[in-house]
């Protein structure tokens, strides 16, 4: 397989590109333009934490992991691919929750542009080859990490979900943003949270998509770690108090996450990479092949 065969498709590509002019646009104009955004004061340090992640972390990222990955890199692969998942889930809270704005299109377009790469990169991966790259990398902290983030997150959410249900109210988050309800919380116990154990399930057993979701998922939880402490510094920039439990969580996350992903992208370079592996088809294949399989 050549190069040009394993280079990530032209579509692809130009989704990406596009992506990354719109979600620089929306970041640089909601940082700098004042008073642009027109949300409750309590969810202004949110989208401005979020914003700077965006710009300053994972927009670079995402360019320099779709420079790679159109060259048939699999670590760019997966970089590329993860990061797409968090600008998914960013630009789908925005599109949902945040109060409607000039820039309201732009954001629908980030999340359908997001989204179309992100269910065709998944696509298109092949995990059996991804699991045979990995080589002998031990399963067990992977599996680990993704059920105690969803146990945390979960308690973390529950913890003001519950009371308020069993008061008949509505968690305080929500009532002081003046929202109907909160997306973040919808996104994350109604997708993002299963995602993360059915991972984890799959990994457990050793079976090659959860090689792939666990590579995804790992970049994805890095990134959205960071926001969350990115927000964190705006809310204490504005005299907002932020739970310290909430701190500790989020920076042990990020700090473990990132850790696992780069012992993740490492392994994918091993020595036990230059042995032969095997496809679904039996069909030996070496180390240089094991990249994300190309349209047909």
């Amino acid at each position: 397989m050549t190069s040009a065969e394993r280079a990530l498709p032209r579509p692809y590509v130009l989704a990406s590109v596009a992506t990354l002019v719109l979600a620089g646009i929306a970041t640089t104009v909601g940082l700098f333009v004042p008073g642009f955004y027109r949300d409750a004061p309590v969810l202004l340090p949110q989208v401005y934490g979020q914003d700077l992640l965006t710009l300053v972390v994972a927009l670079p990222i995402f360019a320099i992991a779709l420079y790679h990955a159109a060259r048939g890199s699999l670590r760019g692969y997966i970089v590329w691919l993860g990061v797409d998942g968090y600008l998914l889930y960013t630009y789908a809270s925005y599109a949902f929750m945040t109060a409607f704005n000039e820039l309201y299109l732009v954001y629908t377009t980030l999340l359908w542009l997001t989204l179309v790469t992100f269910v065709g990169g998944l696509a298109r991966l092949e995990a059996a080859e991804l699991k045979a790259a990995a080589g002998d990398l031990s399963v067990r902290p992977y599996v680990a990490f993704q059920v105690v983030l969803a146990v945390l997150v979960a308690v973390l959410w529950l913890a003001e979900i519950l009371p308020a249900i069993v008061a008949g109210t509505v968690p305080p988050s929500v009532a002081e943003a003046a929202l109907p309800t909160s997306v973040i919380y919808s996104l994350d116990l109604g997708i993002i949270l299963p995602a993360f154990l059915l991972s984890a399930h799959w990994l457990r057993k050793r079976r090659a998509w959860g090689y792939a979701f666990t590579a995804v998922l790992l970049v994805k939880a890095a990134t959205l770690s960071l926001a969350v402490l990115a927000m964190a510094v705006f809310m204490i920039r504005d005299g907002d108090g932020v739970p310290m439990p909430v701190l500790v969580v989020f920076g042990l996350l990020s700090a473990s996450s990132l850790a696992l992903l780069a012992q993740f992208l490492r392994s994918l370079e091993s020595p036990t990479d230059s042995s032969t592996a095997v496809t679904r088809d039996e069909t030996p294949v070496s180390a240089t092949d094991r990249r994300p399989k190309r349209d047909r």
